[in-house]
């Protein structure tokens, strides 16, 4: 989820037409085309394994703050508490989650490769700052072992919305908040009709996606019976902005259509005077008449629009680029592999042509089945006329030729085909992450729950 920090209002949008053409002004030509990765990870108390509070001397505050002054971040301020930090003359940025999950939103690269070096720094530095505090950190698609009263809660407002408002539209939005972790990989595009294919690929591919990155087989100290406790929840979190829209495969589909679907769902928040306004539920169809209630006359800008895009939810969503929002969380191969996987398949025109093959006669019917089922069978779900672990072998040899296509070599002369190896071992194994930690734990850990946090620490 996005940090909001302080910038101009602008002038009140005056029509729909604005909103469409927020979206068009991300269009890029392909020279331009960059990748950008958002991952996140549980931070954990050493000793007794417990979630980090926000406050204390050894607390998520504190971590912020000690970042900030070893490497050179700028810390962002909510009533007085760091809740980011921002890198000078970079558009990274490290933001805090609902439940203490530690993001990393990187800067745009030009390569994976790039990427790949960006994560190992973050990484190193995180580690630097938070073995003097007692903390470590996993990388799992869902909070392994506490129960959700047992999750320490960050300061931000925002989060205090979206807390209460989440209880009154599905069962797991609280665990969506608190006990999940992603790793997401945001993209170009050209055109709106580049857009458009992109998306309804993507869109098509994520319970593939879902099921190649399962990573989150416990709740609460055991098995629970699922490979991706992740996806589980994201079922039954808020249906109005979450899932697979079918709109997104119909005639029509563009930049103006996925903006009526946006202005269609409930929002959150207004931002005004460094605070945040609850208008849960209320309408940005009526903010754009003046209708809100608690901000009577108030006409929305565009900074309110990219507020409430960061609130929808859906699997891929549209901003000035895409963000492929699909996977679980994991270690750093897992981490790299997710934006290579995505990569190669969107970036190259021969293999964005097969994948669209290859789903282009699937029904939206037919994808929620395999994202209902994914979560418990993995790879071996349905999908279409074969199975999950069928379309995983397919993308992925699409996408290995695509990243060699692409020609660019790390100082060992590799190309980016390295950065494909988890997901490449999980297709030629039918294991999925997931799967391997569930043997690790019945032989290498005899149930010991308390190895899950501690085996998986980055």
């Amino acid at each position: 989820m996005s940090t909001k920090t302080n910038e101009p209002l602008g002038l009140p949008i005056s029509s729909k037409r604005e909103l469409i053409e927020w979206f068009a002004a991300g269009e890029k030509p392909r020279e331009r085309w960059l990748i950008g990765t958002e991952h996140e990870k549980f931070p954990f108390r050493c000793d007794d394994l417990s979630s980090v509070p926000y406050e204390g001397p050894e607390g998520i505050g504190r971590l912020m703050e000690l970042m900030a002054q070893r490497f050179g971040w700028t810390p962002i301020n909510e009533n007085g508490r760091i809740i980011a930090l921002s890198k000078p003359g970079s558009l990274a940025m490290v933001s805090l989650e609902p439940g203490g999950q530690f993001e990393l939103s990187g800067a745009p690269m030009r390569s994976l490769h790039e990427t790949r070096t960006e994560l190992t720094a973050h990484l190193d530095e995180v580690r630097a700052v938070a073995e003097g505090l007692g903390i470590r950190f996993s990388g799992l698609g869902f909070a392994p072992t506490w129960r959700l009263d047992e999750v320490a809660s960050m300061p931000k407002a925002r989060y205090a919305i979206m807390r209460e408002y989440m209880q009154r539209v599905g069962t797991r939005g609280l665990d969506m908040m608190y006990r999940t972790a992603t790793v997401q990989v945001n993209l170009d595009f050209a055109t709106e009709a580049d857009m458009v294919k992109k998306m309804r690929v993507a869109m098509a591919l994520q319970p593939v996606v879902s099921a190649l990155f399962a990573n989150s087989p416990f709740r609460e100290n055991a098995p629970s019976g699922l490979l991706s406790n992740r996806c589980h929840t994201w079922l039954d979190t808020d249906s109005a902005r979450c899932g697979v829209p079918s709109f997104v495969f119909e005639s029509g589909m563009g930049y103006e259509r996925y903006a009526d679907y946006a202005l269609d769902v409930p929002m959150y928040f207004v931002y005004r005077d460094g605070k945040y306004i609850d208008v849960a539920g209320e309408s940005f169809r009526d903010f754009m008449q003046g209708r809100l209630p608690q901000l009577p006359g108030e006409l929305p800008r565009l900074s309110d629009w990219t507020d409430h895009l960061s609130t929808l939810f859906p699997e891929v969503r549209l901003k000035r680029y895409l963000e492929m929002r699909g996977a679980d969380a994991g270690g750093p191969d897992h981490l790299c592999a997710l934006p290579a996987l995505w990569v190669g398949l969107l970036y190259d025109s021969a293999a964005l042509d097969a994948c669209w093959d290859l789903v282009r006669t699937l029904s939206h019917e037919e994808i929620e089945e395999a994202r209902r089922r994914v979560p418990a069978e993995g790879l071996r779900a349905p999908f279409g006329k074969g199975t999950v672990l069928d379309a995983a072998r397919a993308i992925l040899e699409l996408a290995h030729g695509a990243l060699r296509r692409r020609k660019l070599l790390d100082e060992h002369g590799r190309d980016e085909t390295i950065h494909l190896r988890s997901a490449e071992m999980a297709a030629t194994t039918g294991l999925t992450p997931a799967e391997l930690l569930l043997r690790r734990f019945q032989k290498e850990w005899n149930g010991r729950a308390e190895r899950i946090l501690q085996d998986t620490a980055l």
